[in-house]
């Protein structure tokens, strides 16, 4: 299937370059950054700083750079030159027009605080992930549960029917060998690779990072240094814990989830679906795909995250808590394909910890009827995107 996939960010991206001179997107790499913006700016000229020739006109005379785009540019991986981040916050002051450049970049955490030396408040800022389950069944694409975990959500692996083994290798081995030896000296790869994969094995887990150094054979420290790369590179999301004065004595550790389930999967040796039926940690992995699905509903639609878990030093846990102003949306995640009333035990005692605040309870589960039932909601899988959304 050759067709390009339509990005549900594609309405938010182009609102926002009505707002703001600058509009910048970021995201991993190959999540469709440079092909959605130049879909939404088909108008504007295209300028690629991973090209040497480009990258060096850029960083050696800026001015003469941005002199050639009287009217603005889409420019891909801005962080290879963030100088330029600089001379544009000078053109955009002078010239005050909306929409004047699209920036996209793959290394969030250093893009970011660029910007908030060069660009702040002068430009919108938005995360492009991997393509959602929504977005897949908008292109009448409609995987399997074991092949969504497998297959993830890279465009390539669905728009050209890629064997997602080989294309996640390819793109985990790509990642470290540029990305990583640019934002660090990485001197240990085998050590590092092993660290990932280690990782991998403990998504939907509490973050413990002594337990990951150690498994490892490096520092704490270390083992610090190299999640934080994770995150900033788009390979792993931390979910935070909710707390609040209940009280309860509330667990502050964060938990570890993936940007994409796929690449989990693969990290964890999962090189076909077929793997999935008996794998042991395949309702993690599921815990996964439904906890990324609400986050991609938030970013394509230019919100802020506001995802967090729950979870009291008496072992009682929720595994997604959505805060909206005052009021907060529970939702427990199942793998299995049948509805068990004992589910809704753990909803139920929450939402009685928490309080009148809680105005929704939902257990999403891996089958696709709806149902609503006394003081709860019943979400197939692939519909959880539209819970995250609800204001």
């Amino acid at each position: 299937m050759k067709s390009m996939i339509s990005r549900h960010l594609e309405t938010t991206l182009i609102a926002r370059s009505a707002d703001y001179p600058v509009v910048t997107l970021t995201g991993p790499r190959q999540s469709g950054k440079t092909t959605l913006c130049r879909s939404a700016f088909p108008e504007k000229p295209y300028s690629n700083l991973e090209r040497p020739d480009t990258r060096d006109f850029a960083m050696t005379d800026p001015s003469g750079y941005l002199a050639q785009f009287p009217d603005g540019a889409v420019i891909d991986e801005i962080q290879r030159v963030p100088e330029l981040l600089s001379w544009i916050q000078v053109r955009v002051d002078e010239k005050k027009s909306p929409g004047e450049f699209i920036l996209t970049g793959s290394h969030q955490f250093e893009l970011r605080y660029r910007i908030s030396q060069s660009l702040a408040g002068r430009t919108a800022l938005l995360n492009l992930l991997p393509l959602s389950i929504a977005e897949l069944k908008g292109a009448g694409i409609s995987p399997g549960t074991d092949r969504l975990i497998h297959a993830g959500g890279y465009p390539r692996i669905h728009a050209d029917n890629l064997d997602p083994a080989v294309m996640l290798g390819d793109y985990f081995a790509t990642y470290v060998e540029r990305d990583l030896r640019e934002l660090v000296q990485l001197r240990n790869i085998r050590e590092f690779e092993k660290f990932v994969r280690f990782a991998a094995g403990r998504t939907g887990q509490l973050v413990n990072l002594q337990s990951l150094a150690s498994d490892t054979g490096v520092s704490h420290n270390t083992a610090k240094s190299w999640l934080s790369l994770l995150e900033a590179s788009f390979i792993v999301f931390i979910l935070p814990p909710w707390f609040a004065n209940i009280g309860k004595r509330l667990v502050k550790s964060p938990k570890l989830y993936f940007y994409d389930v796929g690449l989990a999967a693969w990290l964890m040796g999962i090189t076909k679906e077929q793997h999935l039926e008996v794998h042991p940690l395949r309702g993690q992995l599921f815990e996964n795909l439904v906890v990324v699905e609400m986050l991609k509903a938030r970013m394509n639609g230019g919100m802020n995250s506001n995802l967090y878990y729950y979870r009291d030093s008496a072992g009682l846990e929720i595994d997604l808590l959505l805060e909206t102003g005052n009021s907060i949306r529970l939702a427990e995640i199942k793998s299995s394909a049948t509805v068990n009333s004992e589910l809704f035990r753990t909803l139920n005692k929450a939402s009685g910890i928490i309080g009148e605040r809680v105005k929704e309870r939902c257990l999403v589960y891996g089958g696709n009827e709806k149902q609503v039932r006394s003081g709860f909601e019943v979400i197939g899988f692939r519909d959880s995107g539209e819970i995250a959304l609800r204001e």
